[in-house]
């Protein structure tokens, strides 16, 4: 078993459940870590051995496009993306961080993060 991780995804999107929010948007980060099995891609050096880095960001990038109000949802939904399109993947892990989140209070940044089993 192996982990592939693709850190700090940057974005700007749309979720929230202050009408606000949705309209005018902020920035946001994505962290997501995957297990499979990656001793193939090891000995064979072949992309189609392995889990696929570059559709893990597109995936993040697709559904973070799609306005929630929850994070809990965007996260659920990127985890959902990764085990359909990726049939290697074993487990999942999202950290969706909302920067600078309009809560009234100084306060850098707001996280959820989301596991998975297939």
């Amino acid at each position: 078993m192996g982990k592939v991780e693709v850190s700090n995804i940057r974005v700007y999107a749309h979720h929230g459940c202050l009408k606000e929010e949705t309209i005018i948007g902020s920035d946001y980060r994505v962290d997501v870590a995957v297990k499979a099995s990656l001793q193939k891609a090891a000995k064979s050096d072949q992309l189609v051995h392995t889990v696929d880095y570059v559709l893990i960001n597109h995936i993040v990038k697709e559904e973070m496009k799609v306005p929630s109000k929850l994070l809990e949802h965007v996260a659920e939904r990127i985890i959902k993306r990764i085990f359909k399109e990726s049939k290697m993947v074993r487990t999942a892990k999202v950290a969706v961080t909302k920067i600078n989140p309009p809560i009234g209070g100084d306060v850098a940044e707001v996280t959820v993060t989301l596991k998975s089993k297939r």
